[in-house]
């Protein structure tokens, strides 16, 4: 099963490289809302506070680096140079699933590698990750063990139903899985954190969510990879079904539908967020911290220095539209609010 899941993740890796993976016809929503400008801003730009807490860890800015890979020697690299640009700026990490390092056998242990990042980031929010379709009575355990080796502060639990249709032999049977998810939750020594993958989460998948053990959501809406889409690429060499490749609900919908639904739970807004532009308006739609994955995955496969240059220009950009905005710091941004 390793090596299997090991080619695979290689294949994502050059079909996100490569392929035509981004949704053509569903945009993120952000372009549907103004972050309004004020030329009297009384901050200077110097001091603006991007400082946030997540997860009960401390961030120097209201950032994620998304899930992207795991389980193959280029995973190794990519996730060693993510973890390193994240201790620079102090911003999270998220693993990607960490399915592959569930078996016994030797191919497991030594995929296991290629999450192991906290020689490089011993301060950085570490956040694992494994798929809904994994959950079973008996992966608590299992689970705890390698979110224990790794050192991560809490787990991702992805939903992709849509993605796994696509997927060739993928897992398609998600009959009782919200009762294993809130069993999991209830088990498990780590928070919970539950997002999609890139297709959204809304109204109607939050309110299941309700009065869960869940410690977070990360909207993970459409606009930005299509898994679907990338999934098709895989198996087809081509998007067969180009209306399911589209098929999700806008990140800042997704957004804005679960922070009504959960009025309290920490969000994370992600897909399609590409910009400082872009997360200064889904901050003030409500989320908590926002993610990025595939811009910073070809800079991750060349080095540490490439990917903060990227990211690091991404936080300038947030910095810069708080100054513009006149919001000396998160909670006034979301004070300020959008217009649209």
């Amino acid at each position: 099963m390793s090596d299997g899941l090991s080619a695979r993740k290689l294949r994502h890796i050059d079909a996100c490289l490569t392929g035509p993976v981004e949704f053509v016809g569903v945009s993120t929503g952000f372009d549907w809302f103004e972050l309004p400008y004020n030329a009297l801003t009384q901050t200077n730009l110097a001091d603006i506070d991007l400082t946030a807490r997540f997860l009960g860890s401390p961030l120097r800015a209201p950032v994620l680096i998304g899930a992207m890979t795991g389980g193959a020697d280029l995973a190794r690299t990519i996730n060693r140079n993510l973890a390193e640009a994240a201790q620079k700026l102090g911003v999270g990490m998220m693993l990607g699933s960490q399915r592959i390092m569930l078996g016994d056998d030797p191919a497991a242990d030594a995929a296991a590698a290629s999450f192991e990042v906290r020689d490089l980031a011993p301060d950085v929010l570490l956040i694992g990750n494994i798929g809904l379709a994994q959950v079973t009575d008996s992966l608590a355990p299992r689970l705890a063990a390698a979110l224990e080796r790794v050192g991560a502060n809490a787990v991702a639990v992805h939903l992709n139903p849509l993605q796994e249709a696509m997927q060739e032999n993928g897992d398609t049977d998600f009959a009782g899985s919200l009762e294993q998810l809130a069993r999991l939750a209830e088990e498990l020594p780590y928070p919970v954190l539950v997002k999609e993958v890139g297709h959204g989460i809304g109204a109607a998948a939050a309110e299941r969510l309700r009065g869960m053990r869940i410690a977070a959501v990360d909207v993970a809406g459409a606009g930005g990879t299509s898994w679907a889409r990338v999934e098709q690429v895989v198996r087809y060499g081509e998007v067969r079904y180009p209306a399911v490749a589209d098929w999700g609900i806008p990140t800042a919908q997704a957004l804005m539908e679960v922070r009504r639904t959960l009025p309290d739970m920490p969000l994370v807004a992600s897909g399609g967020v590409r910009t400082g532009m872009d997360a200064a308006k889904a901050l003030a739609l409500g989320a908590d911290v926002v993610a990025m994955a595939r811009p910073l995955l070809a800079p991750a496969i060349e080095s540490a220095a490439a990917v903060v240059d990227v990211l690091g220009g991404f936080v300038e950009e947030l910095r810069i539209c708080l100054h513009g905005a006149g919001a000396a710091d998160l909670a006034e941004l979301r004070r300020i609010g959008v217009n649209g």
